[in-house]
């Protein structure tokens, strides 16, 4: 466990974590503290071993401390002795943790790397701020909320105690999108496709999701003749080998000398002026997301909260396959909150077929109107001040006023 030695007292300690779903809006609160006035030193982050916050807190100038443990499976397994066994260490070591350094508040975003610190924040009697951004709030979440001073949730149905409705914290980078015609063609410049396809952006969220690959490859194949075509595909990094292998085997894919993971069908390298055909992009996990979303036409995610409060905030159309599964359903329950408003449409995980995605796909490429229509209505819905306002209710928090 990595500590910062003679340190000052820190004002806020973000915990949570895992995926980059639990780990950014975290990060998006750090942020507008420090905009706020706070030192980025006087902010701590604990997280997980096992998550990805190990490589992004560092990357965003914030000090990171890592726990044990890993997420207990909703079933009976083996694997949840170790697990309880990783948490009952993770929150000794976040009690010792609070009583040495002492933070003003303590703030959790949830999941199995958010749990010990706020557990230890209860113990110890040190302010707890929840944010909530799922339209059903997780299992972590409810389980400290009723002890937490204030619960910053995205949706007013989230039922949570002593809740603030302030929606789900954006990077910077994410507010910083721009979807005007001019933003557009510097968001397609940045990730290297061209200006004069249709773009069809496909993430699964920072791990993956086998669905929506297996899907988007068969889609690709569908439409390997296709000039005016670009997919863009975010596979999730533990997926990206197995996919180019399997794009690979349907005669789509091949790497570019310079070694970028694009592809097209004619096997040029990504972005050349001479290819004909469609053009594949593939990537493990994609930094520049905000400008994905900005630049493409249409997106397909899943409908993790952070992704549908992105796609929301940039305005992206969007076609929502929620994880089956999830707990509570919370993906579904996040998608219906954009489909609704006419800012995205439901696609059953069930139902996500290449042959049933080259269809829904299709009838949106020949319908821009609706895509702007689409596009309006997401940008509706968004709360691009939610994670100014996170900071000030955490804030007022330490402050003893809420």
């Amino acid at each position: 466990m990595r500590t910062r030695h003679g340190s000052v007292r820190p004002f806020a300690l973000l915990s949570g974590g895992g995926t980059a779903g639990h780990v950014q809006p975290a990060l998006a609160v750090g942020e507008a503290l420090v905009a706020r006035g706070h030192e980025r030193s006087s902010i701590d982050y604990v997280g997980s071993r096992r998550g990805m916050e190990g490589r992004l807190v560092p990357e965003a100038g914030f000090q990171v401390t890592l726990l044990p443990g890993r997420g207990i499976q909703r079933r009976l397994a083996l694997e949840n002795l170790g697990a309880a066994a990783g948490l009952a260490a993770a929150c000794v070591l976040a009690v010792a943790m609070l009583i040495r350094r002492r933070p003003r508040v303590v703030v959790t975003v949830g999941g199995y790397a958010g749990l010990p610190c706020a557990l230890a924040a209860i113990l110890l009697r040190v302010p707890l701020v929840v944010v909530s951004y799922d339209a059903v709030p997780g299992t972590a979440n409810r389980i400290v909320a009723r002890f937490a001073r204030k619960c910053a949730v995205a949706f007013e149905a989230s039922s949570l105690p002593n809740q603030v409705v302030t929606g789900a914290p954006l990077r910077s980078s994410v507010l910083e999108a721009d979807r005007s015609p001019q933003g557009r063609v510097a968001a397609r410049a940045a990730i290297g496709v061209p200006e004069d396809r249709f773009l069809l952006a496909v993430a699964g969220g920072s791990l993956g999701a086998r669905r929506l690959n297996d899907a988007t490859v068969g889609l690709a194949r569908s439409w390997a003749s296709r000039d005016d075509l670009a997919i863009y595909h975010v596979t999730g990094e533990r997926n990206l080998a197995l996919i180019e292998a399997e794009a690979a085997s349907v005669g789509l894919g091949r790497k570019d000398p310079s070694g970028a993971a694009g592809v097209n069908a004619s096997g040029t390298g990504p972005g050349t002026a001479t290819q004909t055909g469609l053009e594949y992009r593939v990537v493990g996990y994609e930094k520049k997301m905000p400008a994905l979303l900005a630049a493409c036409d249409l997106a397909v995610c899943r409908a993790g909260a952070s992704t549908v409060a992105e796609l929301a905030a940039i305005g992206t159309p969007s076609v929502l396959v929620p994880l089956p599964g999830a707990p509570h359903d919370h993906q579904t329950r996040n998608a219906e909150a954009l489909t609704r408003l006419g800012a995205a449409v439901l696609l059953k995980d069930g139902d996500c077929t290449a042959e049933r995605l080259s269809e829904l796909v299709a009838s949106l490429v020949g319908q821009p109107s609706r895509l702007a229509a689409m596009g309006a209505a997401a940008v509706a819905a968004g709360h691009r001040d939610a994670a100014d306002r996170v900071a000030a209710l955490v804030e007022s928090v330490a402050e003893g006023v809420a």
